[in-house]
Parts: structure tokens; sequence; C-alpha cells
């Protein structure tokens, strides 16, 4: 196994095997929830992956037992009050979820445990999705009392349909990898042989056509995703409004202090 310490941080690992470049979130003292370093770090390896010729897939994963939590919203709360959410996503996951989305390369989602908020919206960016048994999705902005954002508002209900993603939303509710797979939401299911699973899957596609995959997602996006980009933009706007009311503010403040919401 080759480490690449160039595309390493303290809160993200890279390594590369059978030309598979794995990333691995990792913040285990906040459930691998993404802060600005890990999705700078996340950005700037995907960057150079694509220009390495000895990387033909890329996998993405948690450390731990956890994938991630989603945006560590304690860093957002010491930033204060002044923060725009718009520019917040413009800068992190609104261009982390169209990198994914047009990288010439494979890019697979290993879900080994809880999948949250904007972390589910850069798993569903990806092009495969791989979970262990144990692992669930939440859609989460319920929570905070935000709308769905960095992508999850589109690519959520072209997977599971609109309905289903509505309700998950309201609700909050678990999505077990189970049920994902049998929703098409996951393309794989593995227990003890999750690991094995991924890494078949992960080196069968750095085998391939390169430049057939590359033309093929090109097609996908073109057909299924045409307004992805527009999508990203309206969640901003969205977000910019909804982190200036007082139903989240009165959301982070149970969240931070674990205890029920009281909304207007």
């Amino acid at each position: 196994m080759t480490t690449l310490p160039s595309s390493s941080s303290a809160a993200l690992r890279a390594s590369l095997q059978s030309a598979v470049l794995t990333l691995a979130l990792h913040r285990p003292e906040r459930a691998n929830a993404f802060n600005l370093e890990m999705t700078q770090a996340l950005q700037t390896a995907l960057i150079d992956a694509e220009k390495d010729s000895q990387v033909r897939c890329i996998v993405l994963t948690g450390t731990g037992k956890v994938f991630s939590a989603g945006q560590d919203i304690t860093e957002m709360k010491q930033a204060g009050g002044g923060i725009s959410y718009r520019e917040h996503l413009e800068k992190t996951y609104n261009p982390l979820i169209l990198q994914i989305r047009k990288m010439g390369k494979p890019v697979i989602a290993a879900v080994n445990g809880p999948c949250a908020g904007a972390a589910f919206g850069i798993a569903l960016a990806c092009d495969l999705r791989i979970a262990h048994s144990s692992a669930y999705f939440v859609v989460g902005f319920r929570g905070i009392a935000l709308a769905p954002d960095s992508g999850v508002s589109l690519l959520l209900p072209k997977l599971i349909g609109l309905g289903r993603a509505q309700e998950y939303f309201y609700s909050n509710r678990q999505i077990p990898a189970s049920l994902a797979y049998e929703w098409g939401l996951v393309n794989r299911v593995g227990g003890f042989n999750y690991r094995r699973v991924v890494r078949q899957f992960a080196e069968d596609l750095a085998r391939g056509p390169r430049e057939a995959f590359a033309a093929g997602k090109k097609a996908f996006n073109e057909a299924i995703l045409p307004n992805l980009e527009e999508a990203l933009n309206r969640e901003g706007i969205l977000q910019e409004d909804l982190g200036k009311s007082s139903s989240h503010q009165e959301a982070v403040r149970t969240f931070l202090e674990k205890r029920m919401p009281k909304y207007d």
C-alpha cells in the first residue's frame, strides 16, 4: 500500500492500493463531522486524484464506525450570527458535490456507518454507494430547522422518489441499509464481508476502460442531472433565509443544549 501524504491532513486520511485511492474522513471526536479543514482537504484530494494517473477509482469512507454526521454545528455556532449560509455552501459543499459529479474517475461512497445531513448529500453525489449492514442514512436538516442542501433536494428524490424523500425529511427518521438497498439508494450491502465487497468492486472499476467510464458518467449527468448546479444555487438561497430564522436559532440552541425545541 502506498500512502499519499500530500492528500492527507489531520481530518482526512489517504491511501493508494491497486489503483484505488481511499479517502477516509477522520474526526473521530466529532463523529467525522465536516469542518472547513476537512472540506478543503477533500476538495484538494479529489483534484489531485483526477490528475494522478496512478488513481483509477476513488473510495470515500469514514474512519471508525461512522461515515459522517454532516456539518459540524459547533463550528457554525462559533462563527457567530454573521455567517452567510449561502456563501458557506458556495465555498464548501456546492463545489464538492460538483467535483464528484464531474470527475472522470468512478467515485464510490463506502458507507461504513451513520451518514447524515451534508455527508448524505456527498454520498448521494458519488457514482455508487456500498453500505455496511449496520449503516443508516438520515436527511438530518429538520433537526436544525433548515431545508436540505448539498444536493439532497435533487439527488434524494431522483433515487427514492419525491414522496419518500419528503417523508424522511419531515420525519428525520433513519433509512437503514437494508431499506436503502431495497429502494435503490445503495448498490450493495455487506456485513462481515463489507470490506471485501468494497475492495472487489473498486478494484474491478480500476481495471475498467477509463475513457468510456468518463464519457458514460458525463452522459448520465447530462441526461439525469442537467440542473444540478441550479439546484445547488437554489438550496443556498433557501438556507440564507432560513439561517436567519427564529426556528433555526432555536433548533441550534436545543441541539447544543440537548433538549426538545419549541417552535413558534
